[in-house]
């Protein structure tokens, strides 16, 4: 899925940023509040990572104003503060979570997953389309009970799939929600992947999952194909 992280320390960002893409999610940077705000308001994320102290807007002002304004990612706020008082008014002014630095990267992506379970309740923890399975929390698939072996990325479009089950998905939204906004690569890069999982989880076992809608884009079989 696709996240945004706006944090004015560049080192800290950049490292976060990279073990998120190791683990699959594209990741948008933004160093100050007011850079942030636009990008969130305008970048469909999944889910705001947005620390306290940013030069031009703090993390409590750009929350606050995402909530008035409708947008209803989920945030967790980061900051060096570790008062109860802080705590609190990140949490009043709309954030989900709160994570004080210096924090683990284990915990900060655990908190990450929780936040995104609870943003989609209504979904079921584990999607099931036919004997394919897809779950988001171990990050694993299986067909007909046997595990399919994805690359962090395959499995980051296949998510995206899973989730708009039924609907046509075109490449440019796969590009947006999978790959992040520094990509300036082929969109074309969408139908490597796409054939590598048509021949990952379709293809041994005689199914046509992920269809391609000549174009507008690709369909994964609410059935499992």
């Amino acid at each position: 899925m696709r996240l945004l992280m706006v944090e004015d320390e560049q080192r800290l960002a950049e490292m976060v940023a990279a073990g998120l893409t190791a683990e699959g999610y594209a990741v948008d940077l933004a160093h100050d509040g007011r850079t942030g705000l636009s990008m969130a308001r305008t970048g469909g994320y999944d889910a705001i990572i947005l620390d306290i102290m940013l030069p031009g807007m703090n993390g409590y002002q750009v929350c606050a104003t995402l909530r008035r304004e409708g947008i209803a990612a989920p945030i967790l706020m980061l900051t060096a503060k570790d008062g109860e008082y802080d705590e609190a008014e990140g949490l009043d002014t709309g954030a989900d979570d709160y994570l004080t630095k210096p924090f683990s990267f284990v915990v900060l992506q655990a908190r990450i997953r929780a936040m995104m379970r609870r943003g989609r309740s209504a979904a079921p923890a584990v999607w099931r389309f036919g004997d394919l399975t897809v779950d988001p929390a171990t990050r694993s698939c299986r067909r007909a009970g046997a595990p399919v072996d994805l690359t962090s990325k395959e499995f980051s479009v296949l998510e995206y799939l899973a989730s708009r089950a039924g609907e046509v998905v075109s490449k440019s939204e796969i590009l947006h929600h999978v790959w992040d906004f520094a990509y300036d690569g082929d969109v074309n890069i969408v139908e490597v992947y796409i054939s590598n999982l048509r021949r990952k989880i379709d293809a041994p076992y005689g199914k046509t999952s992920i269809a391609t809608v000549r174009g507008a884009g690709y369909r994964l079989a609410a059935d499992g194909g």
